[in-house]
């Protein structure tokens, strides 16, 4: 025993180590976002690039994917694995700027256009796509005004690749108005950069001779500033010159560093308030107050007037939940694969709220790129050792004996089916050349931390639970199963699974306007402390709605629960997808194919993640509900 004790401990260091090795670009999830950086007077400042994006096909590009100016030498910055697994690509650009100095119609580069090029450019146009910057880590964002009268600015995300006229004519924005906002130290001629500005224009440049080194424009001068819309447009056909200049305003700002992100987390849908989402989750906890209420007042009154009786009197048969006592804790069929997704489940719930306690604490802002999705994975990875435990637990209280197939299938049904999925929208992404795609390498990356370090930890898990004393079953399992009786048709599966998952759904489904726009809308996600009010609320419905709907059933004399339990809970899955299908045809702009199968791919990987986690919920609710209850009675 001490030596496979020995073993166990070896395999999780291993599989620590393991992961360190590989995720060392990853571990910036551990820091609350980036340190703040002080700029002096004339330090070199260079826009990064980030990436092509459109909510109207939901593929990324990388900035080079068109004729833009290019440096000498593009050089990618680091990447951890949720970076590369959202398609950001993180490059260097030909934008320089002095800390605080302005400068005024400075040339990037001229590019002549390919036929092939200015195809591109169109199609880019077409779909509305934005282009993505980055400076000191700010995104670039774009002022607009609000249309409902209020003299506040808006922001949106990039700027706009370009523009088409009413006579289908094509337009690039080639000349960007960069304004940096910086708040300046008071005690030492220094500066921390609070925002970043951009406003694009097309302008057909002219000059009368193109020096490399030094053209002297004729549309602007140093003095004079390229005011939007005052010149000609810059049309995009093949053959055609594009010269790309660029103005940049240093301007200080009152804004403190820690705050400079606010201007981006304001760029939410104003449709939506949030009365509407605090009144919500008030009625769905008030219900389920009273559900609670109901439930343990009418249990506590049946199981005392059972118990007042004599154990010999025949009365005590005229109660339906009592009279199954004998075959409720009968092994369902396929229990093996029970035990496997309650294995997952909970492998998915110590992920997700491991994962709220770190954005919780700051450790996931949106400034540190890729955190929240690398911090998912790695935690999923982690979780394999509660995953195999809470598997082996389950299955050895159904007495089943090969324990090592049950610790396979707990480690690879459900991510060999999410990687499947994944895998043919991945191909179908690379089919259209998008950064998306993600990499051969990152692919490996991950194969070696499902079957490298979470098959392990499933094995040691799994292990250590089936070394553990069986769970006792509170009442004896008659040897013959007793006959169930005719239910009525509101208590039949399909309609009570069905059912059962509506108020799990009411609960987060207007949360999810918010995670779903977040995602497909390109705007930041930040407000986790609410998240966590939510998520905190759907566990207690999904473990309310379950007891009482299999109360119901177990009254009915039906001793079939278990499945039927996670399933309950389980089905509210389904509304998942439904309202991702209305959330599809009614915000979304989609027209490709492809952008559909990827959307309605990564909601199906979604909603069948939700299955799987609101299935265990309700599963182990109701698991400690019915011992509770038959663990009461006085039973010879």
């Amino acid at each position: 025993m001490e030596f496979h004790k020995r073993i166990a401990a070896n395999t999780v260091s291993i599989s620590f180590i393991l992961l360190l090795l590989l995720c060392d670009s990853s571990l910036a999830f551990y820091l609350p976002g980036v340190s703040p950086r002080d700029f002096q007077n004339g330090d070199e400042l260079q826009v990064k690039v980030n990436k092509l994006s459109s909510t109207k096909t939901q593929l990324p590009y990388v900035y080079y994917f068109l004729d833009y100016c290019k440096p000498s030498k593009i050089r990618n910055s680091a990447e951890n694995l949720g970076e590369v697994l959202r398609g950001d690509r993180i490059e260097n650009s030909v934008y320089l700027f002095k800390m605080r100095k302005d400068e005024t119609c400075k040339v990037a580069c001229r590019v002549k256009l390919s036929q092939k090029a200015a195809k591109r450019f169109k199609e880019k146009i077409d779909d509305e796509y934005r282009v993505n910057m980055i400076l000191d880590n700010l995104p670039a964002a774009v002022p607009r005004q609000r249309k409902d009268g209020n003299h506040d600015l808006t922001y949106e995300h990039g700027f706009r690749v370009g523009i088409k006229s009413k006579n289908k004519k094509y337009y690039i924005n080639n000349h960007l108005n960069f304004k940096v906002m910086y708040h300046k130290d008071l005690d030492a001629d220094e500066g921390r950069i609070v925002g970043f500005e951009v406003i694009p224009s097309s302008v057909k440049h002219e000059y009368t001779e193109w020096d490399d080194m030094n053209t002297k424009l004729t549309t602007c001068n140093t003095n004079l500033k390229i005011i939007p819309g005052s010149q000609t447009p810059q049309e995009i056909a093949p053959d055609t010159f594009i010269v790309f200049t660029y103005d940049v305003t240093f301007e200080p700002s009152d804004i403190k560093w820690a705050s400079r992100w606010d201007t981006y987390l304001l760029m939410s849908d104003d449709h939506i308030h949030w009365f509407s989402i605090i009144n919500s989750l008030m009625i769905v906890l008030f219900l389920s107050a009273m559900v609670a209420m109901i439930m343990m007042r009418t249990l506590y009154r049946d199981i005392a007037n059972y118990n007042q009786l004599d154990p010999h009197d025949e009365a005590q048969e005229e109660s339906g939940w009592k009279l199954i006592h004998g075959d409720v804790f009968r092994p369902p069929a396929n229990y093996s694969l029970l035990c496997v997704y309650v294995g997952t489940g909970v492998q998915f719930l110590g992920m997700t709220v491991v994962t709220l306690i770190f954005a919780l604490l700051g450790f996931l802002s949106p400034s540190n790129r890729g955190g929240l999705m690398t911090a998912m994975v790695i935690l999923w990875v982690l979780m394999g050792l509660f995953a195999g435990y809470s598997s082996a637990r389950l299955y050895k209280m159904f007495k089943g004996i090969e324990w090592k197939k049950n610790t396979v299938n707990t480690a690879l049904v459900f991510p060999a089916i999410v990687f499947f999925v994944f895998f043919v929208l991945n191909a179908l992404i690379w089919g259209e050349k998008s950064s998306g795609a993600v990499p051969f390498g990152t692919m490996f990356a991950l194969v070696f931390l499902w079957f490298g370090i979470s098959v392990p930890l499933v094995f040691v898990g799994s292990y250590i639970g089936f070394m553990k004393p069986a769970i006792e079953d509170p009442v004896k399992t008659n040897k013959i199963s007793r006959q169930v009786p005719e239910q009525a048709w509101y208590m039949q599966s399909v309609f009570v699974i069905l059912v059962g998952g509506i108020l799990p759904f009411g609960a987060v489904f207007i949360e999810l306007f918010f995670i779903l726009t977040s995602i497909w809308l390109n705007q930041f996600y930040y407000i986790f402390g609410f998240l966590f009010i939510v998520f905190m609320i759907l566990l207690i419905t999904c473990a309310e709605i379950t007891i009482v709907l299999c109360y119901f059933q177990l009254c009915g004399e039906d001793h079939r629960w278990w499945w039927r339990a996670y399933l309950t809970a389980g089905s509210s899955a389904i509304y998942i997808f439904l309202y991702a299908a209305y959330y599809f045809f009614t915000k979304l702009e989609i027209t490709k194919v492809v952008s559909a199968v990827l959307y309605f791919g990564y909601m199906l990987i979604v909603s069948y993640a939700f299955f799987v986690l609101t299935g265990t919920i309700g599963f182990y609710s109701c698991l400690w509900f019915v011992r509770r209850i038959y663990s009461s009675l006085k039973i010879d």
